[in-house]
C-alpha cells in the first residue's frame, strides 16, 4: 500500500471546506512516515449553492468534482471514489468534526493489523464534542448492528474511514444517502471483512448540521435491519421471536403465580395476560422458524452453503442439500395417509344418495 485517496463530500461547506482541506494537505509528512507516501485528495461538491467548490479548487493539490444537483452524501463519496487513484480509499466529513490528522494511524492499523476497514470510532473512549441525542442515537445503532451481526461494534455510523479498494467490490451496493455509513459496517461484518475501531477525537462542527434526528434516524434504523435480513434474516427474526416468546413465557407464570396463590378468577388484565401468553408463545416460534426457513432460502438463492445462524452459525448443519430428499419422504409418508380419502368420500357419498332415495320411495308410498 503506497498510495491514498481521501474524499471530502461537501454541500454548502463554504465556511469550513478551505480549513479541512488545508489540514488534509497538511499531514503528508506523517502518512510518509506511515508509509503512504502518496496523497490524493478529492472534493465532490454536492450541487452547493455556496461558493464551496470555488473555494476548495483554490486549495493546492485539491481536485474538485461537482454534482449538478444534489445527490447525497453517499453519492458524493461514491463518486469520489470512482475517480480516485489510490491502493487505499478514505473518506472524511467536510465540517471540521473528524480529524484528518488521525489518518496516519489509521492506515498504519490497516496494515499492521490486517484489516480490510479501519473506522475512527468517536464511541471509544476519546474526547467527543458529539451533543447528547447523538451520542445517544449513535449507541443505539451501535450496538443495533452488533446485536444483528453478532460483533461488537462502537460507532456504526463514523464518517473517517480507510480501506482497501479491492474490499469495494464486497460492500456494494451502498445507499446515496447519510445511511452510507452504517449500512458499509454492516454489509462488511456479513461480508466476513475485517474491520478495526480506532478511537478518535470528535469536535463541534462549522456550520449547520444536515442530519435530521428523527427522518435519518428512521433510515439508519430500516437500513441496518433490511441489511442484515439479506445475509442473516434467521438472526433477526428468531431474536424478535425469543423477545415474543418471552414475553408470553412471563405473562404465563404470571398466571400460574395467580393460581398457586389462590386466584381463581380472571380478571381484565388477567384475560390480557393469558391472551398476551398464547400470542406471545405461537408468534415467538413462528417468527424462529420463519426465520430458519429464509437463511435457507437466502442460501439457495445466492447458491452458497448456509454460514449463519442465531448464533454465527446454522441451525441445522447442511441442512440446505437435503430439501429435495425431505419433499420426498414427507409426501412418501402423506400419501398412505390420504390415498384412502377418495374411496371413503365415494363411499359415504353412494350412502347419501340411497338413504335419500329410499326415504322419498317411502314417503311416496304413504
Amino acid at each position: 500500500m503506497t498510495s491514498l485517496s481521501i474524499v471530502i463530500p461537501a454541500l454548502n461547506e463554504a465556511d469550513g471546506i478551505a480549513d479541512i482541506a488545508n489540514r488534509v494537505m497538511g499531514i503528508r509528512a506523517a502518512l510518509v512516515a506511515a508509509g503512504v507516501p502518496t496523497l490524493e485528495l478529492i472534493v465532490v461538491d454536492d450541487g452547493s449553492t455556496d461558493d464551496t467548490a470555488a473555494i476548495a479548487e483554490g486549495v493546492a493539490g485539491v481536485t474538485v468534482i461537482r454534482h449538478g444537483r444534489n445527490q447525497g452524501y453517499g453519492a458524493a463519496i461514491k463518486t469520489g471514489f470512482r475517480a480516485a487513484k489510490g491502493d487505499m480509499l478514505a473518506f472524511l466529513d467536510a465540517d471540521g468534526t473528524y480529524p484528518p490528522e488521525a489518518f496516519p494511524e489509521l492506515c498504519r492499523s490497516l496494515a499492521a493489523q490486517g484489516a480490510d476497514i479501519v473506522v475512527g470510532s468517536r464511541m471509544a473512549g476519546e474526547e467527543s464534542g458529539m451533543p447528547l441525542v447523538r451520542r445517544l442515537g449513535n449507541s443505539f445503532f451501535a450496538r443495533l448492528v452488533s446485536l444483528t451481526s453478532g460483533q461488537k461494534i462502537s460507532d456504526s455510523a463514523s464518517g473517517q474511514r480507510v480501506l482497501r479498494r479491492e474490499v469495494l467490490a464486497r460492500v456494494y451496493p451502498l445507499p446515496d444517502g447519510l445511511n452510507f455509513t452504517p449500512v458499509m459496517t454492516t454489509r462488511a461484518i456479513h461480508e466476513g471483512l475485517r474491520m478495526v475501531e480506532v478511537p478518535i477525537r470528535y469536535e463541534e462542527r462549522v456550520g449547520r448540521s444536515k442530519l435530521s434526528v428523527i427522518h435519518d434516524g428512521r433510515r439508519f434504523l430500516t437500513t441496518i435491519l433490511w441489511t442484515a435480513m439479506g445475509y442473516n434474516p434467521g438472526r433477526v427474526l428468531a431474536l424478535a421471536g425469543v423477545l415474543l416468546a418471552g414475553l408470553g413465557t412471563l405473562s404465563g407464570i404470571g398466571l400460574v403465580a395467580m393460581r398457586l396463590g389462590g386466584i381463581t378468577q380472571l380478571s381484565p388484565w388477567g384475560v390480557a395476560a393469558a391472551f398476551a401468553a398464547l400470542i406471545g408463545g405461537v408468534a415467538g416460534t413462528s417468527l424462529v422458524n420463519l426465520g430458519i426457513t429464509f437463511n435457507y432460502l437466502v442460501s439457495l438463492f445466492h447458491r452458497i452453503p448456509v454460514q449463519q445462524g442465531l448464533f454465527g452459525r446454522p441451525i441445522i448443519p447442511r441442512f440446505d442439500r437435503h430439501f429435495g430428499w425431505l419433499g420426498l419422504i414427507v409426501g412418501g409418508v402423506g400419501l398412505p395417509a390420504w390415498a384412502p380419502r377418495p374411496w371413503a368420500w365415494a363411499s359415504a357419498a353412494g350412502r347419501s344418495s340411497a338413504c335419500g332415495c329410499g326415504c322419498w320411495a317411502r314417503r311416496s308410498s304413504n
